[in-house]
């Protein structure tokens, strides 16, 4: 092969990936002070709760919904778990807030939410195929989406937040 055809391929290639990107929300999320908005459906996938029943996230419809992906691992997730259950107690029945864990045993994923006090409070999920972060073009942790009734992300946000960002976040959802 020659090097012009060699170096179009791989311009192609970096053209392509970028295309996909932007398409699949990756382009418009934001980790600091951007917008963040994202246009597309939340995904329709089911997991397994603390308790061992199937939940599927479509069983929320006509629901705002906001959905952060964690693991015990994620040193951020210490600090923000508990700000998801402040988050919860201050919209009690306007908004959903499910806590996807990643990859990670019952036993893992509990003993870290009960240490942390929270397992009562939010509505855990345990994601073993790790498909819900996948499905978010996900690549930081943690990542969260905003969901409106519709069923449409309105906001994604890649990296941690304090409580009164994500109060921010949801009053733009209701």
């Amino acid at each position: 092969m020659s090097k012009f055809v060699i170096v179009g391929i791989i311009i192609l290639a970096v053209i392509g990936g970028g295309i996909l990107l932007v398409t699949r929300g990756g382009g418009s999320s934001e980790g600091g002070g951007g917008t963040g908005r994202v246009v597309r459906s939340v995904p329709d996938l089911s997991f397994l709760g603390y308790d061992g029943n199937l939940v599927a996230l479509s069983d929320f419809a006509g629901k705002p919904l906001v959905i952060n992906s964690w693991a015990a691992w994620c040193p951020f997730c210490v600090k923000e778990l508990p700000a998801f259950s402040a988050l919860q107690k201050a919209f009690p029945d306007e908004v959903v807030v499910i806590a996807i864990d990643r990859s990670e045993s019952l036993n893992t994923a509990k003993s870290y939410s009960d240490d942390l006090g929270v397992t009562d409070d939010l509505l855990f999920l345990l994601d073993r195929s790790d498909s819900f972060y996948k499905s978010i073009g996900g690549f930081s942790m943690p990542e969260t989406i905003f969901v409106d009734k519709d069923g449409v992300i309105q906001d994604h946000k890649r990296g941690p937040m304090e409580v009164e960002e994500m109060k921010r976040r949801v009053e733009k959802i209701l």
